[in-house]
C-alpha cells in the first residue's frame, strides 16, 4: 500500500469510526471496542487533515507567485509563506509517517519490571537497588502506579531481587528500551583503597499479560508452600504462606513470600509467572522477524551491556545509540532518564521509516 493510499484509508476509516459511533447506543461492547479505535486514529486523522489543509495553502500560494498580474507586495508576502510551508510539509510528512509505524501490540499495556545483581557481588546488589529505586522515582513522575511485587534483600542492604508491576498507559512502550545489562563503575563502600570497581546488574521489563494472552493450565502447574524466611534464613511466619508455583511445560519458577497471605503470594507469583511466559512468547515471535530486521534498536539479548554508570566522571553513557549525559544524580533520580529513553525512541523510529523507504 503506497503511502497515500495509506493516508486515504486512515481518513476514511477515522469518518467510518466517527458517524458510527454517532449512532451506536444499544452495544457497549463494540461502542467501547469502537471508541478506542477511534482514540487511536484521531492524532493522525488530525495531522493528515492539517497536512491536506497545508497542500493547499501551498498550492494557493504558488499561484499567487505564478501569476504575473501579483503586485510585488503581495508576491514577496506570498513566497515568505510559501518558503516557510516547504519547511512544515515534510515534517508533518514525518510525523504522520511516525504515526503509521506499525506498533508493537504491547506498548499500550503496563510491566512488570525485574532487577537483579548480576557480577559484583555486594557492590552490584546495592547498585541494584538504586536502580529499582530510580524506576520508582520515575514512574512517580510520570503519574504510574508503582506496586513492589518481591524484595529479596541482600547482607548489606542491597537488592539480590527486586520485581516491581508499574501500571499506567504506554508504560511498556517506554520502558521496554531498559532491558538489558547495565554496568557501574565506582568505589564501593566496602573498598579501603579507593579502587574503582565494575559491576553490573541485569534489567528485564515484561510486558503485562491478561489472563486472554496466556492460557494456563492448572495441570501444567506444581505448586508448592513453605515458611517465609527472611535475610540470613530466619523465620518470618510461623505458617506456611510462601508460595513457589513451576510452570512444568516450561520449567519456570516464580517464588512470592512478601505477603502474609498464601492466597495473596500465589495471586502475585501468577502475575509474574503469567508476564515470563508471555514475554517467552514475544521473544520468539521477536527472533523470527529480527532475521530480516537489521539494527534494531535493543535486540531484547539481555546479556549485551546496554548502559554504563560512571560515577567518578559522573556520565551515563547508552552504548547503543553512543549518547553520553554528564549528568548522573539527574538520571539516577529519574529526572532525566526521559533524555535518553527519548533519543533512544526517536532512533528507533528512524531506522523503521528507513526499512519502508
Amino acid at each position: 500500500m503506497s503511502y497515500q493510499q495509506n493516508l486515504e484509508r486512515v481518513a476514511t476509516r477515522y469518518l467510518e469510526l466517527r458517524d458510527t459511533l454517532s449512532g451506536m447506543v444499544d452495544d457497549p461492547e463494540k461502542y467501547q471496542r469502537f471508541s478506542r479505535e477511534f482514540a487511536e486514529l484521531t492524532p493522525v486523522a488530525e495531522a493528515i487533515e492539517e497536512l491536506r489543509l497545508r497542500q493547499s495553502e501551498a498550492g494557493d500560494l504558488a499561484e499567487i507567485i505564478a501569476d504575473p498580474s501579483t503586485d510585488s507586495e503581495m508576491r514577496s508576502m506570498a513566497e515568505e509563506e510559501f518558503a516557510a510551508l516547504k519547511v512544515r510539509l515534510p515534517a508533518l510528512e514525518r510525523d504522520i509517517l511516525i504515526q503509521l509505524l506499525p506498533k508493537d501490540a504491547a506498548d499500550e499495556r503496563s510491566a512488570i519490571l525485574e532487577v537483579r545483581p548480576g557480577t559484583g557481588g555486594d557492590e552490584a546488589a546495592l547498585f541494584a537497588s538504586e536502580l529499582f529505586q530510580m524506576y520508582q522515582r520515575y514512574a512517580q513522575t510520570h503519574g504510574w502506579k508503582f506496586e513492589v511485587l518481591e524484595i529479596a534483600h541482600s547482607d548489606i542492604g542491597g537488592f539480590r531481587e527486586a520485581v516491581a508491576e508499574v501500571n499506567g498507559r504506554g508504560v511498556f512502550a517506554r520502558l521496554k528500551f531498559e532491558s538489558g545489562v547495565h554496568r557501574v563503575q565506582r568505589v564501593p563502600k566496602t573498598e579501603t583503597q579507593g579502587r574503582i570497581h565494575t559491576s553490573t546488574v541485569t534489567v528485564a521489563v515484561l510486558p503485562e499479560a491478561e489472563e486472554v494472552d496466556i492460557d494456563i493450565q492448572d495441570k501444567d502447574l506444581r505448586i508448592d508452600v513453605f515458611r517465609s524466611s527472611g535475610p540470613g534464613g530466619q523465620s518470618v511466619n510461623t505458617t506456611d504462606s510462601a508460595v513457589r508455583i513451576t510452570h512444568i511445560p516450561t520449567g519456570t519458577v516464580v517464588s512470592q513470600q512478601d505477603e502474609k497471605s498464601q492466597h495473596k503470594n500465589k495471586a502475585k507469583a501468577l502475575k509474574i509467572l503469567r508476564a515470563r511466559l508471555f514475554e517467552a512468547e514475544r521473544s520468539k515471535l521477536h527472533e523470527e522477524r529480527a532475521a530480516t530486521r537489521k539494527g534494531q534498536v535493543g535486540t531484547g539479548d539481555r546479556s549485551e551491556r546496554i548502559r554504563t554508570y560512571n560515577f567518578p566522571q559522573g556520565r551515563v553513557t547508552d552504548h547503543r545509540i553512543n549518547l553520553t549525559l554528564y549528568k548522573i544524580d539527574k538520571v539516577m533520580s529519574g529526572e532525566a532518564l526521559d533524555e535518553i529513553l527519548d533519543a533512544l525512541i526517536t532512533q528507533d523510529q528512524a531506522e523503521r521509516l528507513a526499512e519502508l523507504s
